[in-house]
């Protein structure tokens, strides 16, 4: 979907370029069951700068459960950001001083997520009714850590669906000290849509996102939602502070590949061959692990989209990935049948 984005009146907004850019520039979603530690380490072979997110997890997960499994992540998804759900202070606060502690860079409340499961727990896209509920939850994890403390939330939900109702839920959390808002430029229908309804039938408007900048010019304000042009969502950019990509993202990860030159002006950019040896590596080292490969290849399947071999690097890794011996061989079978990853046929831009 394209959107013209206004030019900002003197003293309005926040210009791109006149700061260094900071990793909220592209960003990520969270997503689950996609965004895991090898979602995201597969995507740092594809952009150094971008912010990656972790799935989201429940506060009272990371303070009772195995805080190894759920948080451990590497080294190289530095800038990761952790996602967590909740809405309970004290549970969130001591869930965002766990993670600050394993060296997580930012802490993001989830506040826009519909499922039923979410709304049950009453938290998620639910607490958009009770702002100062959530103000209260960003005070308490703001007072436990020295890391930014992020709010993702969408534009407003059933009934309460209007720029006024949406500047007054930031404005409350604003008060509490939250200064980074990620905004999904839709309503969440929390009666009467499933969840995946709800990331598309409710219509996109990211005009609303842009007023509530103007609203707002000291807050970082990211858009979220229906963002499928890598190169095109730079317009957002005039106004607001940054995008965050997802489902495009991980059905199309070779778009990825542009991040860091459109976005951080970095001239550095991989190649289809480099990253297979990233995945090689990764392989190898999750057959010491005794990791099943499939955590992994799952999240690959996009690679070669729209290029020479695309479906047989699919159809090779999906139904090879699940046998017990499957390793770094496998990977290599599939990219044998993608010239591009030989580097003999030019890179197509997802």
């Amino acid at each position: 979907m394209t959107y013209r984005a206004p030019v900002p009146a003197e003293g309005q907004g926040s210009c791109a370029g006149t700061h260094p850019p900071g990793p909220q520039r592209f960003s990520v979603a969270p997503m689950m069951d996609w965004t895991d530690r090898w979602c995201r380490r597969f995507h740092r072979l594809l952009t150094r700068r971008a912010l990656l997110y972790t799935e989201m997890l429940h506060a009272n997960a990371v303070v009772q459960g195995d805080r190894r499994h759920l948080l451990g992540f590497a080294d190289i998804e530095h800038p990761v950001a952790l996602q967590l759900g909740g809405s309970e202070p004290a549970t969130l606060a001591q869930a965002a001083r766990i993670g600050e502690d394993f060296g997580y860079d930012e802490i993001n409340l989830n506040v826009g997520c519909p499922s039923d499961r979410v709304q049950s727990g009453d938290f998620g896209a639910s607490l958009m009714a009770t702002p100062e509920r959530v103000a209260r939850a960003v005070e308490a994890m703001q007072a436990a850590v020295n890391i930014p403390v992020t709010v993702k939330h969408r534009i407003g939900i059933d009934d309460q669906d209007s720029d006024a109702d949406l500047r007054a839920f930031v404005r409350t959390v604003a008060d509490a000290g939250c200064r980074h808002f990620i905004v999904h430029a839709r309503k969440a229908w929390l009666q009467g849509l499933s969840p995946k309804d709800n990331r598309d039938v409710p219509p996109l408007d990211y005009a609303r996102v842009h007023r509530l900048k103007a609203e707002f010019p000291d807050c970082v304000i990211v858009l979220n939602g229906g963002l499928d042009d890598v190169a095109g969502a730079r317009e957002h950019l005039a106004t607001l502070d940054g995008v965050m990509f997802g489902r495009h993202a991980y059905h199309r990860p070779w778009s990825l590949a542009e991040v860091d030159r459109l976005y951080f002006g970095e001239a550095w950019r991989p190649e289809r061959a480099e990253v297979v040896r990233g995945l090689l590596d990764m392989a190898e080292a999750m057959r010491r692990d005794g990791v099943p490969l499939a955590r992994l290849t799952r999240h690959v399947l996009g690679l070669f989209h729209g290029e020479p071999g695309a479906r047989q690097w699919r159809r090779i890794l999906t139904e090879g990935a699940h046998r017990p011996d499957a390793g770094p061989e496998l990977i290599e079978r599939a990219a044998a049948a993608c010239p591009a990853a030989q580097g003999g046929a030019p890179a197509t831009s997802d």
